[in-house]
């Protein structure tokens, strides 16, 4: 569902003599249907960066990166733009919406986008908000007004709305108590169970091994870094 065949980033430093710096480089890794992989290895390694060129919001510098048959290195923006309402979700560490807009109508937005009845996807969303523990009294408001903890479970409610075939995860436990991390962890074992190709970056080391059945070092495919 997921292949990287030799995958490489670079970033140029414009205001530093467009210095080029190379970030990664041979990344090869191939995720399937109903499998949770865990990017590891120490920060700077470039796991953030390997989710960000996966979603498409850098362009790899070289190599493929297959999500569903398309390769995002050489699609066109239309084409990114249909495998991100249909295929690929992505829920970032931060939630980014605009002001004003209810909670309800955020998490309910991506299955609206796809053509669900406006009565289905506000179901959807009330149960995704209510399994999260998002007090109902706070669905007319905007996230933006809410907690950390409250805008990740909102994130989150977003993330899962539609039965995506793939997933990327960015720390999704981050400033979660307990509770609602068990929650959080109950929705990625069930999107598994439905067949679900997941990439996931988790610094909470048990979560980790709940839900990922291997792990991948990032830092291997880092330049003058490698283990």
């Amino acid at each position: 569902m997921i292949d990287l065949q030799d995958v490489s980033k670079t970033f140029t430093l414009h205001n530093q003599g467009s210095a080029v710096i190379e970030v990664l480089g041979g990344v090869t890794l191939s995720v399937r249907p109903g499998e949770c992989v865990a990017l590891t290895g120490a920060s700077g390694a470039g796991k953030s960066t390997l989710m960000r060129m996966i979603y498409g919001n850098y362009r790899a510098r070289s190599g493929r990166i297959l999500v569903g048959g398309t390769d995002l290195v050489t699609a066109e923006p239309r084409e990114i733009i249909a495998i991100r309402r249909e295929t690929l979700g992505y829920v970032s560490q931060f939630l980014r919406v605009v002001p004003r807009v209810s909670t309800l109508d955020v998490v309910a937005e991506p299955l609206r986008a796809l053509g669900t009845a406006a009565d289905a996807a506000e179901a959807r969303a009330r149960a995704l908000l209510a399994q999260l523990n998002i007090p109902e009294r706070l669905w007319s408001l905007s996230p933006t007004t809410f907690s950390g903890g409250e805008q990740q479970r909102v994130n989150i409610a977003r993330g899962f709305a539609h039965p995506y075939p793939a997933l990327l995860l960015d720390e999704p436990t981050a400033s979660l108590d307990a509770a609602n991390r068990a929650v959080v962890l109950g929705l990625i074992e069930q999107a598994k169970a439905r067949g679900a190709a997941i990439i996931g970056i988790f610094h909470d080391e048990a979560a980790r091994a709940q839900v990922c059945d291997r792990e991948i070092d990032v830092g291997r495919f880092t330049p003058g870094r490698a283990a």
